[in-house]
């Protein structure tokens, strides 16, 4: 990533590579992904990196936007009914995206699916999980006009909408500013068997060792300068190399290619805080460039 925003198509990307399946390409206009009788919406939500993401578990948090594909019909109308009207039009959306996935279906009944992505600013730690997509049954909600705004900002109307049966809140919908709804959805419990939890940077294990992910090209030239890529090895060196130097900047370095796969290796703890607090880069693979590009001077 070298530091650039994390966007849809970049999961997406990851998603098919770790299903095994071919990718599309993503667009912000269709349902991200087709394969067969499985079509996927991808939702990602960036959360802080001050406290550990399984935190998020057990919660509900709001997405910002599911669809900006309605309308509102009036802001001075009934709000249940204005609800309703909305979630109608919802429905509908979904109807067309399970069409489009029955025509790559081959016969088979469209699985349709919400994938959940939950992801720290920093790129260290991700939950996901994916739900059924269901269409929502208007007549199963209520809602309330919410009055937003003021002061030295312009005042706007929004509605809350209530689940009849729980009386929790489901939907957020926007009528300024590009109507759009927002949902409301339930993070499941670390334990939850459809929930994934993954760590791709400086990933804590048993006996004082961390593991790392880096580009099979800088392993490639980790190796070729070390010798071995053995833990002892690479841990010696990092420290040996962090006690010669108190600080590396590097500045204007290019995005470049995404790399297609990457290396885990294994180092010491005390390794990996030298690491980061001399070599201080953007990801574990930047660190680790900057220390081979050290150790090569």
């Amino acid at each position: 990533m070298m530091g650039r925003k994390f966007e849809e198509g970049d999961w997406s990307q990851v998603y098919c590579a770790a299903k095994g399946i071919p990718e599309r390409g993503w667009s912000n206009l269709q349902i991200d992904v087709i394969h067969k009788q499985l079509g996927v919406e991808h939702k990602m939500l960036c959360v802080k990196s001050d406290k550990s993401i399984k935190e998020y578990c057990g919660t509900t948090l709001m997405h910002p936007s599911a669809t900006r594909s309605i309308r509102i019909p009036s802001t001075d109308a009934d709000p249940t009914e204005t609800a309703r009207d909305v979630l109608r039009q919802y429905k509908e959306l979904i109807e067309l995206r399970r069409q489009k996935v029955a025509e790559n279906a081959q016969g088979l009944e469209p699985d349709m699916r919400v994938g959940w992505l939950l992801w720290q600013e920093s790129l260290r730690e991700f939950l996901y999980f994916e739900e059924e997509m269901l269409p929502p049954n208007p007549d199963d909600y209520w809602a309330e006009w919410k009055e937003s705004g003021g002061g030295t900002r312009k005042t706007s109307r929004n509605l809350w909408v209530y689940e009849n049966e729980t009386g929790k809140k489901r939907y957020s919908i926007t009528t300024t500013a590009g109507a759009k709804i927002q949902p409301y959805f339930d993070v499941p419990s670390p334990k939850h068997p459809n929930l994934y939890y993954f760590c791709v940077q400086g990933e804590e294990l048993k006996g004082g060792l961390v593991r790392i992910w880096v580009t099979s090209t800088t392993a490639l030239l980790l190796k070729r300068t070390l010798g071995s890529l053995d833990k002892d090895t690479l841990s010696s060196a990092i420290i040996s190399a962090a006690s010669e130097v108190s600080k590396i900047q590097e500045e204007g370095e290019s995005e470049g290619e995404k790399p297609d796969v990457a290396d885990s290796l294994l180092i010491t703890a005390e390794a990996y805080a030298a690491l980061t607090e001399v070599f201080a880069g953007i990801s574990d693979d930047h660190m680790v460039q900057l220390f081979v590009r050290y150790t090569l001077r």
